[in-house]
């Protein structure tokens, strides 16, 4: 049958299928890459490592698949997302099979890093760019359901893993959790469609003839080389920086903090998933929400709160004061992530969405391998978290008064 067919036998507007697809790529490629928390102690233990070191297996994946986003949004845009995602998607399942075998913990970066990064890069950007030519007015919305799998994997994979690695050990966890991957990715890729317009449709769902579809002209906005001559992309470029100096922190150092509290290690696993079931919040609530009082707006205001929250993460103690924190935390990551590609396309228009997003996102890459690496030194060298968050706070204040002046550039 085909793409045409299938959208007029089909009720539910295809688009609303995409962003189930675009769901599943981040719920299973972010939801494996955050299963990490539950793997820091026994990684640490089995291979003798400082946090510093073990910090360095996620920061060097997280540095890669931010990275890679500017190779796979273009790639994506010319030959569009089902072949690119579907490779990412067999990255991250052979890279953590392989995980299994490594016999030090320089192998597991190379193995995680690669698959990991490799894969979370070549799926992530494509799928959410996709979802932003399926909408127009509900763009907000679609994105944010959209990236709710990275929340809901967050909050599931991290108790699932620990779990699965009490009962198998880390090394056949990493299989069963590769294997998985495999599955759920292949039925990902099968639903992405690239465009409305390649099953006779219109964004948000508005019936078009096949015939005036495929003759329709290219997406309003800027091309790539325009973008990147564009003050106001540079501008959010820098912003995205200093926001996510600090954003996956706690993703990586909040369960060895409550365990440096007298906190078990179960708890500090179910804390990381606490921070899934706030950005899951974050994304299905703070998307709509920004549809309607502006999306720059409401970004700048949620770069702030992450400032805030981190704060406050300085003085929470025990197990409930932390979940709050994670939990406020999560709120405001989720929205950050729901909103960076929908306001991304706002600004510049969807000539190039996937090919600018991939771009931006490289600012994201630095952050992601200073921030924990960074945190995870200063605490082997000083025994405290403390100043790499309040300078991690400071980021998100400098971006936030970026961001809330920012007009729109395309045409």
């Amino acid at each position: 049958m085909s793409d045409a067919s299938l959208s007029r036998s089909k009720s539910i507007f295809y688009g609303w299928i995409v962003v189930f697809a675009a769901f599943l790529v981040m719920f299973t490629g972010f939801g494996a890459a955050y299963t990490f928390p539950a793997f820091f102690e026994p990684l640490s233990t089995s291979f003798g490592a400082s946090r510093g070191t073990v910090s360095l297996v996620f920061s060097s994946a997280g540095f890669l698949y931010f990275v890679l986003g500017a190779v796979s949004g273009p790639l994506a845009d010319r030959f569009g997302p089902r072949p690119v995602v579907g490779f990412g998607m067999a990255c991250i399942g052979l890279g953590l099979i392989a995980v299994s075998w490594a016999d030090s913990l320089a192998a597991i970066i190379v193995f995680y890093g690669i698959g990991i990064g490799i894969g979370v890069g070549f799926s992530y950007v494509p799928a959410i760019g996709t979802v932003q030519r399926w909408f127009l007015l509900h763009r907000g919305r679609a994105s944010g359901w959209a990236v709710a799998g990275i929340g809901i994997g967050t909050m599931a994979a991290p108790p699932l893993a620990a779990w699965i690695i009490a009962a198998l050990g880390w090394r056949d966890a990493y299989v069963t959790l590769g294997v998985a991957v495999l599955l759920l990715g292949a039925v990902a890729t099968f639903l992405l469609r690239a465009s409305p317009a390649c099953m006779g449709l219109q964004p948000d769902g508005s019936s078009a003839a096949v015939e005036a579809a495929s003759s329709a002209a290219a997406p309003a906005g800027l091309a790539l080389r325009e973008v990147l001559r564009h003050p106001v992309f540079w501008r959010l470029y820098v912003a995205c920086a200093l926001a996510c100096i600090g954003t996956f922190v706690p993703f990586v150092h909040l369960a060895p903090f409550a365990q440096d509290q007298g906190l078990s290690r179960s708890e500090g696993v179910w804390l990381v998933g606490m921070i899934g079931v706030g950005s899951t919040l974050g994304r299905f609530v703070l998307g709509g929400l920004a549809d309607r009082m502006g999306r720059g707006r409401a970004l700048s205001l949620i770069i702030l709160g992450t400032g805030l929250a981190l704060l406050y993460w300085l003085m929470a103690t025990g197990f409930i004061a932390l979940a709050i924190f994670a939990l406020a935390f999560g709120i405001f990551y989720g929205g950050f992530v729901a909103l960076i590609p929908a306001f991304t396309a706002d600004l510049f228009g969807l000539r190039a969405a996937s090919a600018v997003i991939g771009v931006l996102y490289t600012s994201v890459a630095g952050g992601t391998l200073l921030g924990p690496t960074l945190a995870g030194w200063a605490f082997d060298t000083t025994g405290s978290y403390s100043w790499p968050i309040i300078i991690c706070a400071i980021g998100c204040f400098l971006a936030a008064g970026l961001v809330v002046r920012m007009g729109r550039a395309a045409p």
